[in-house]
């Protein structure tokens, strides 16, 4: 099944966190089934791009190098924007990897390409000046005061479990590599980037430079869809529908719904902030930035079907 370029839909896929695992091993075996689901929609002509979580993995990553440099002063402290490049490279390699072998046994002449990704963030941004997003290892509250007066990070108490660095939650201004991520899927590969939001940087003097923060993937996803304008943005969670009433006696899923009445429902406090909420606003922002673009919610089980049009949440313009 060679590649045609110019066929096909163009789609984003935002995985989950239940699409990857909290360590490398459990991830090795979970991206199999997630290699499956996202070779399913390239077996019906989509050219995908994939991007992803990375939580856990730039935390492990973090903590490793913070409970070394504790062990051993030649050790360095890894800057956080390090830490998650290096987490879209080992989540990268594993994604491409499984998608690599189910296109290899179905037939399916693609390949996939990883692309470390950067991410443009305005440094005047007000989350800068409010960083909210723990990260890192927990410490007592007088190593937290020390290392704060040491190094200027901001710490603070984490729901009794003991004191951690917090870092901002800018919104994402620009995807870096758009032009690489663009040429690449045109070409015909399954491309995974922006993952976890992709490195946050600022541009100062011509440059970029890597800044403390973690930057909200389905956020950065919506960005990079609507810059390409991609046909569709497809958010992954562990639902196959939105809901509204959750939880209660009157809940109800919700088969579509228009920027208008998403809103409405947000006025309402329907979604819960840091689940549901800020996917239902990043499909708001990418619909809104490309109103011929629709954007889904729904499960990786039903992602397939929901592209068919016969599940999961759609989202337009009004």
């Amino acid at each position: 099944m060679p590649y045609q370029k110019g066929a096909g839909r163009n789609v984003v896929i935002a995985l989950g966190g239940n699409a990857l695992g909290n360590t490398p091993q459990e991830q090795l075996e979970l991206v199999k089934n997630t290699a499956s689901h996202i070779v399913d929609m390239v077996a019906e002509g989509i050219n995908v791009v994939v991007s992803h979580g990375n939580g856990p993995q730039v935390g492990m990553i973090n903590n490793a190098f913070d409970v070394a440099s504790k062990a051993d002063d030649k050790v360095p402290e890894m800057p956080f924007p390090e830490c998650g490049a290096m987490s879209q490279g080992y989540i990268g390699y594993q994604l491409s990897q499984a998608i690599l072998c189910e296109l290899k046994h179905r037939g399916i002449m693609r390949s996939t390409a990883t692309v470390i990704t950067q991410t443009v963030v305005d440094p005047d941004d007000p989350a800068f000046q409010h960083p909210t997003k723990p990260v890192g290892a927990f410490m007592t509250e007088e190593e937290a005061k020390a290392k704060a007066k040491a190094t200027g990070i901001t710490v603070v108490e984490d729901a009794g479990r003991g004191w951690r660095r917090v870092v901002a939650s800018p919104t994402p201004q620009r995807i870096v590599e758009f032009d690489a991520v663009k040429d690449l899927m045109e070409s015909g590969y399954i491309v995974i980037s922006t993952g976890g939001g992709g490195i946050p940087v600022i541009e100062a003097n011509d440059a970029y430079e890597g800044v403390p923060a973690v930057i909200d993937k389905d956020r950065s996803s919506a960005q990079l869809a609507a810059s390409f304008e991609a046909d569709m943005l497809v958010i992954l969670t562990a639902v196959e529908k939105v809901c509204i009433n959750f939880n209660t006696p009157q809940q109800s899923e919700v088969s579509t719904m228009t920027v208008s009445e998403a809103k409405k429902y947000i006025d309402e406090g329907q979604f819960a902030p840091g689940s549901m909420l800020p996917k239902v606003e990043a499909c708001i922002n990418y619909v809104t930035n490309y109103p011929k673009g629709r954007a889904l919610i729904t499960s990786l089980e039903c992602a397939a079907a929901g592209l068919r049009g016969e599940t999961g949440t759609i989202i337009t313009a009004d």
